[in-house]
């Protein structure tokens, strides 16, 4: 993949290449069925069921019932959340189809996006209880088939990032490496495998993954969230019985939880095992990153980590070498601070959920242009550029800019 490049010298907001760092496409009802053998695997594919009690189509993985299929592309629907559109068809479809995506993007002044998805990076519990081991490599293999076939249509405009079955370390080399071939550009992980009963990230269990991850050039990106929808929690936020003001609240308090995978990665010695691999914390904002990192040295001198270790740097050089955050609907907080950290801030847009950058009818969003707009507006050009796009050009390996 190849970014075009303004010069400098004529560079203006409108021009400017700017890259997406963080969007998702919400799973087909048949991307699984479709893909793995209906006569070995029958209806333990994850696949789609109706709810009578609630009148819509859910997934159902492993035995659970999780989120409907169009739960998470909200974008210019008219209810605020959790309400959503209750079928695909009553979605934007850009949420879905490659072809609608880039029709987007080109409305928004996207260049190029990465690909997160949704069922696989916040329901991994449900792809862990289908017990049989083939078929879980089987579903993240498919699903990386997909998105490899999803970004067929323009993949100059695609940044691919790989699923893992982050539960069987062996599989996930095997998985990394098949997906090197088809073209992709770093993975996803899981930020806090111990919550699930797995070694910490710093534990040499995770050695292969990590140092094949940094001998391919690829980033580790952690993308904020795991949600566990049980069938009572989805009865609850059905009936909405969740308040306006928590879901606020929750949706914000999550976003500062990523600080536990920050200092876990950075002070656990990880950066200083691993120098060449990059990290990114995806769609938990960047304002706070700042004050945490001064956090984070002043609690290291503090507590004498620094004499007990003395062959490691401070906190602080290991964020600047090697981790990433992005923003999104950040405005005076990220043009106070961009100039702090500006070969670790990228752009994002979270398109198509809850939070993206998606004006509409229950959302007081502005699109991404304006954001843009809005936020470099009078900043130093080069400055802009490694926080549109240069930062995610190195870091996902796009190629020379032209």
């Amino acid at each position: 993949m190849t970014t075009s490049m303004t010069p400098v010298a004529d560079w203006t907001l409108e021009t400017t290449p700017v890259i997406d760092t963080d969007s998702h496409v919400a799973e087909p009802p048949d991307l699984w069925t479709s893909r793995l053998s209906e006569k070995k695997w029958g209806d333990l594919r994850p696949r789609v069921v109706h709810d009578h009690r609630v009148g819509r189509d859910r997934w159902l993985i492993g035995g659970r019932r999780l989120t409907t299929v169009a739960n998470w592309a909200t974008a210019g629907w008219h209810e605020y959340p959790p309400g959503h559109p209750p079928t695909i068809a009553d979605a934007d479809p850009a949420a879905f189809e490659a072809p609608a995506r880039l029709q987007r993007m080109d409305e928004f002044g996207i260049t190029a996006q990465a690909l997160y998805p949704n069922l696989l990076a916040f329901s991994n519990h449900a792809f862990m209880g289908m017990k049989d081991p083939q078929l879980m490599i089987e579903c993240v293999q498919a699903y990386n088939d997909f998105l490899v076939d999803f970004a067929s249509v323009a993949p100059e405009r695609f940044i691919l990032l790989a699923a893992l079955p982050f539960w069987d370390v062996a599989a996930s080399v095997a998985e990394m490496k098949r997906c090197k071939e088809l073209g992709f550009h770093g993975m996803l992980f899981i930020a806090k495998p111990h919550k699930l009963g797995m070694p910490r990230l710093i534990d040499e269990h995770w050695d292969p993954v990590f140092s094949l991850a940094q001998d391919y050039g690829w980033s580790v990106n952690f993308h904020i969230g795991f949600a566990d929808f049980t069938e009572e929690d989805f009865r609850e936020i059905m009936a909405k019985t969740v308040s306006r003001a928590d879901y606020a609240k929750n949706s914000s308090v999550s976003m500062l939880a990523c600080g536990e995978t920050v200092a876990d990665v950075i002070m656990s010695g990880l950066c200083h095992k691993y120098p060449r691999l990059n990290f990114v914390s995806v769609e938990s904002g960047f304002g706070w990153m700042p004050s945490f990192i001064e956090c984070m040295d002043w609690q290291w001198l503090n507590s004498g980590a620094a004499k007990a270790f003395p062959e490691r740097e401070m906190p602080s050089f290991y964020f600047r070498r090697q981790y990433y955050g992005t923003f999104w609907f950040e405005h005076e907080a990220v043009r106070k601070l961009m100039d702090i950290y500006p070969d670790n801030l990228m752009f994002e847009t979270d398109f198509p959920h809850p939070t993206s950058l998606s004006p509409g009818p229950a959302s007081s969003s502005p699109g991404p242009r304006s954001v843009v707009q809005d936020v470099f507006r009078g900043i130093d050009p080069e400055l802009a550029q490694k926080v549109l796009f240069k930062n995610a050009q190195r870091l996902y390996g796009l190629g020379e800019a032209k």
